[in-house]
């Protein structure tokens, strides 16, 4: 058996420590290029048409019914493909999200601005505290840009942060964020909501339904069908009994620690105007910021006979026409439902 000798283990060691030094430094190269990767990573809405187009609307709730829109795909992957949410970041998206309040993170691109951005399905609060956080903002500037965004209406006291990505100044004062909030605001929602949209179905109403598929869908598709369902249970006047109202309900409170807490059963006894499982119809305000698409799903939902629905532990959606339907795809998938 042959021994190593001093000099035979000196280079073992120092090739072992090179090669160690070399997967260092790859793993580091990947790691930064990634981070820069992610500081490019882009929310920004599709560039607009010369021509603006106005949102379609296939839902009529004086007469309860719902007539699809052929072209309604082409809306959403031309205008607003681009577009997210924060319950399904990307992984990219995730780690974007906790470096963004990094100042070295921030100073990658340029120390002369920030990147801000809105997740849809954000509260307002999370979208100010944010703001404020990177921006540097004491309590009266976060104050003062809520008022500047909210103006003088007292009914959206959600709805108008719109998502995205918005580049400001490293000293961007409250008032010129808040404008360029409303201008994105303006060009992508209120421009598009046509008079004839309108008086088919009020902005406000539409909003409301777009925040609550903004916080139960996760594609276009679902919530063009979860759409369908919240508008089927409108028009037999029955409740919504929707998680996400009770989340906001509940996330509400001063003391909660989280604006979106994992519902409880005892939460549908809160005692709330948003709690759809107490209180029929809609919730009187958005319970939260919604994508220019999730808007668009709630225009034109899909016609459906279901009235029930879930996602199961794969994210796929499964709906039911009436409650016996329900608790079996409940039974099967889980082993339980009631």
């Amino acid at each position: 058996m042959k021994r190593s000798t001093p000099v035979t283990r000196q280079l073992k060691i120092l090739r072992i420590t090179a090669w160690a030094l070399t997967l260092a430094l790859f793993g580091l190269s990947i790691s930064f290029t990634f981070i820069i990767k992610s500081k490019e990573f882009s929310y920004e809405p599709t560039p607009m048409t010369p021509e603006i187009l106005p949102f379609p609307v296939g839902v009529d709730p004086e007469t309860k019914t719902i007539t699809e829109h052929p072209n309604i795909e082409f809306y959403q992957e031309y205008l607003f493909a681009n577009e997210y949410d924060s319950s399904k970041l990307s992984f990219l998206g995730r780690i974007q999200k906790r470096l963004l309040k990094e100042n070295w993170y921030q100073n990658l691109a340029s120390a002369n601005t920030k990147v801000l951005v809105i997740y849809a399905g954000q509260r307002k609060e999370e979208v100010i505290n944010d703001f404020g956080d990177i921006l540097r903002w004491d309590a009266r500037e976060r104050s003062e840009f809520e008022t500047l965004v909210l103006g003088e209406q007292t009914v959206l006291e959600e709805g108008l942060f719109f998502p995205g990505t918005y580049i400001v100044p490293s000293g961007a004062t409250p008032a010129a964020v808040a404008t360029i909030l409303l201008e994105r605001f303006n060009t992508n929602v209120s421009e598009r909501y046509a008079t004839e949209v309108s008086n088919q179905l009020p902005l406000q109403e539409a909003l409301i339904v777009a925040a609550l598929l903004e916080r139960e869908a996760y594609t276009f598709e679902d919530m063009r069908i979860i759409s369908g369902v919240i508008w089927n249970r409108l028009f037999i006047d029955m409740k919504l009994q929707l998680d996400a109202t009770l989340q906001y309900a509940r996330g509400s409170r001063s003391y909660e620690a989280d604006w979106w807490p994992v519902p409880r059963p005892e939460d549908k006894y809160i005692d709330s105007p948003y709690n759809t499982y107490m209180y029929q119809g809609l919730p009187p305000a958005p319970i939260a910021n919604p994508s220019a698409t999730a808007l668009l799903a709630a225009l034109n939902p899909l016609e459906t006979d279901c009235l029930f629905y879930f996602h199961d532990d794969y994210g796929k959606l499964q709906c039911s026409k009436d409650y016996g339907g329900h608790v079996s795809k409940l039974r099967a998938e889980y082993g339980q439902g009631q």
